[in-house]
C-alpha cells in the first residue's frame, strides 16, 4: 500500500470520526436546537457527491469515508427534520 493511500485512509478516519460525537449526542438527547438544518442539508448533499466521485474514480478511501460520514450526517439531519416537524405541529 502506497504512502498516499495510507494518508488517504488516515484522513478518512479522522474526518469521519469527527461526526461520531455529534451523532451519538443527537441520538441520546434528541436535541437538535443548536444544529443548523441548512448546514447539514448542504453537507449531506456534498458528502453524497464525494461518495459518487469516489465510486466513479474507484478511490477506496474516499468511498469508505464518505459512505460512513453520509450515514452519520443523514442521522443527524433526520433528527433535525423530526424536531422541526414537532416544533411546527406544536405551534399550529
Amino acid at each position: 500500500m502506497s504512502f498516499i493511500t495510507i494518508m488517504g485512509f488516515a484522513a478518512a478516519v479522522l474526518t469521519t470520526s469527527s461526526f461520531v460525537p455529534q451523532a451519538i449526542k443527537t441520538i441520546r438527547t434528541k436535541d437538535t436546537r443548536s444544529i443548523s438544518f441548512f448546514m447539514y442539508l448542504l453537507f449531506s448533499a456534498g458528502t453524497l457527491l464525494w461518495l459518487l466521485f469516489g465510486i466513479l474514480s474507484d478511490n477506496l478511501p474516499i468511498i469508505i469515508a464518505n459512505a460512513i460520514t453520509l450515514v452519520f450526517a443523514v442521522i443527524i439531519l433526520s433528527y433535525k427534520i423530526i424536531h422541526l416537524n414537532r416544533k411546527n405541529n406544536i405551534s399550529k
